[in-house]
């Protein structure tokens, strides 16, 4: 089999009706979302598959991407289909985490419902993020840096995309700044609150006390952490980790390219939409992504025998 990573979305790729297909066509898939249902005592697959004013609030959607996740990883992996590494952005690590067998799925799907919670009720009076667009790295930061109040790099996605979070004000100031800089375009995000900046630090040390009761699971297959973008191959590392990473940058670009670097041939990106896709194409066009969001995608996979 190909050198492959398997990498899985955040939040943003949710959408109705994600996985059900997967639910209705293979047992092992099923079994996740209905056994996620109990652990939580919700109805996930009603939050994944039926229209709903639920889905883009920050709690469900990490529990409702989360689940389908790792429902799709489970009909791959029984296809016979094991990664050489893996990665996830944002709340996707969790997945990761799991397809690494670094932590059990109902230890997975348990943290991702406090984690949301917790980033939710963080800044209960809203914070900002803006997508920044055709700007590089370094004028971003010194820009962000020289704002008044908190704004900061959240995620550097891909060359040419880089997001912003923090305070309303300091993110529309810098937002205005970013444009007289050379930005192509700087756009609001839809989204709850200030992600990966240190306004979410007191979600941090909530969480803290839930990874506190994790079995982490030793494995052969390393992950790479978002907070360090280097690959992590003792899970003793991963509480403090998962910690910093709900209020540190998110460092996409530099996972990416260290997974290519350290010779992967293929990506498999496991979750609604082409998210990812569309990022290592900015990266470097010349290594394959497939995209698996419905059971005929499986079949594409076997390019990688």
């Amino acid at each position: 089999m190909k050198k492959t990573a398997f990498v899985f979305p955040g939040q943003g790729a949710q959408k109705f009706g994600m996985g059900k297909e997967f639910y209705e066509q293979y047992k092992v898939s099923r079994e996740i979302y209905d056994q996620a249902s109990e652990w939580l005592n919700m109805d996930v697959p009603a939050l994944c598959f039926e229209e709903n004013d639920r889905l883009d609030q920050t709690h469900y959607t990490q529990i409702g991407l989360l689940v389908t996740e790792i429902a799709l990883f489970e009909a791959i992996k029984e296809k016979g289909f094991v990664p050489s590494v893996t990665a996830g952005l944002s709340l996707g690590e969790y997945a990761a985490l799991h397809a690494a067998g670094r932590i059990s799925a109902k230890d997975a799907v348990c943290l991702i419902d406090k984690r949301g919670l917790f980033m939710q009720e963080a800044v209960p009076h809203g914070g900002a993020m803006a997508a920044v667009l055709g700007l590089d790295m370094d004028t971003i930061s010194e820009i962000c840096a020289g704002t008044e109040g908190i704004v900061e790099v959240a995620n550097d996605n891909c060359p040419g995309q880089v997001v912003i979070s923090g305070e309303a004000g300091a993110v529309e100031t810098a937002s205005v700044r970013l444009k007289e800089a050379g930005a192509k375009r700087v756009m609001s995000l839809n989204v709850s609150g200030p992600f990966h900046s240190s306004m979410m630090k007191g979600a941090g040390e909530r969480l803290a006390e839930e990874l506190g009761h994790v079995q982490w699971l030793d494995s052969d297959i390393p992950y790479v952490s978002n907070t360090l973008a280097q690959y992590i191959t003792d899970s003793k590392q991963t509480k403090d980790l998962l910690i910093r990473q709900v209020s540190e940058s998110v460092r996409w670009r530099q996972s990416m390219e260290l997974m290519i670097q350290n010779g992967v041939e293929a990506f498999v990106e496991i979750g609604p939409g082409k998210t990812i896709a569309g990022f290592l194409r900015r990266i470097d066009r010349k290594i394959p992504c497939i995209n698996i969001e419905k059971p005929e995608d499986l079949e594409k996979l076997e390019v990688l025998r």
